[in-house]
């Protein structure tokens, strides 16, 4: 009677497929399943120079023999590394208008508070609104409104990062990455503990243990003071400079919609637009918004001062 192996059912198909991207890689995966629990009277070196002389995606075959060698020894583990990893709700993209702005007023609440998110919607809605009178058949303003009203209100200060650092997503990636005990290390450049390299007067980034971890647990839960008299943070220029530019988008925002009409309409959703160019932190960020307040100054002139339309005659 021939000798009989047990044999493990492994989805072999999803596997490679998972791991490499292409189900064609199916085929090597099974020869080094197979070869690992010896099956295959060949030398491993053998089955990579036949590979070679191939001289078909050398590089992607081997790669192929080698997983199907890991899940020979452990399918458990190598089924675990070929499962999608779960994205936080945060990283999905919305699918609609409607639950972009209701997953940006969410957002708002918990970085602030409820108040602080009304204050965005009521603008959303009153842009909505307008657009709808002023320049019927037209999309993009409102839209437009929401996505970059929202930048400029959820700047990342010392309690924004404090909070993204303690709201659990964080710690869930570390443990997901490495195990055992973990010693960390913050490299940031607060504008209240920083110093300005001497050559540039940029904020040159400091070092801090894993002590600054519990400071940020303390931070994200005082991240209502934020903007009042009692915050010790807003008081750099940045910050100032973040709270000013909110008022100042608020206010650009009223001159559009006073002046809406459909012929301007593309105009004032480029307008509405100007934040998406303000990007970075620090010295880059103050880079960004001049180009982006320049940019500003010559769409607002085109707005305020329309050319004439040509007649058909002329």
């Amino acid at each position: 009677m021939p000798l009989v192996r047990p044999v493990r059912a492994v989805t072999v198909l999803a596997l490679a497929t998972a791991l490499l991207g292409d189900s064609i890689a199916t085929n090597l995966f099974m020869v080094g399943y197979a070869w690992q629990k010896g099956l295959i009277p060949l030398s491993i070196e053998a089955i990579d120079r036949a590979i070679e002389l191939n001289g078909v995606a050398v590089g992607a075959n081997k790669k192929a023999m080698l997983w199907g060698r890991r899940a020979a020894h452990d399918v458990q583990a190598v089924e675990a590394l070929a499962k999608p990893r779960q994205e936080p709700p945060s990283l999905h993209l919305s699918a609609t208008p409607e639950e972009m702005i209701a997953r940006r007023i969410a957002f708002l609440t918990d970085y602030q508070d409820a108040a602080y998110a009304a204050r965005y919607q009521a603008l959303v809605e009153r842009v909505r609104a307008a657009e709808t009178e002023r320049a019927p058949g037209r999309a993009g303003l409102a839209e437009a409104v929401a996505r970059y009203y929202f930048k400029l209100l959820a700047y990342k200060d010392e309690y924004e990062v404090a909070r993204l650092y303690t709201n659990g997503e964080f710690v869930a990636k570390l443990r997901q990455q490495f195990e055992g005990n973990v010693r960390l290390r913050f490299h940031m450049a607060p504008p209240l503990l920083s110093r300005r390299d001497l050559e540039t007067g940029h904020l040159q980034k400091r070092e801090f243990g894993g002590w600054l971890f519990h400071a940020f647990r303390i931070a994200a839960k005082l991240r209502r003071l934020r903007g009042t008299p009692l915050d010790i943070f807003g008081y750099s220029a940045e910050r100032r400079l973040e709270r000013r530019l909110i008022t100042d988008y608020e206010a650009l925002i009223d001159e559009v919609l006073a002046g809406l009409t459909a012929d301007n309409h593309r105009l004032a959703v480029d307008l509405a637009s100007v934040p998406e160019h303000i990007r970075g932190f620090g010295h880059v960020k103050e880079q960004h918004l001049a180009q982006a307040m320049t940019h500003q100054a010559q769409l607002l002139a085109l707005f305020r001062n329309p050319t004439p339309r040509r007649s058909a005659a002329g």
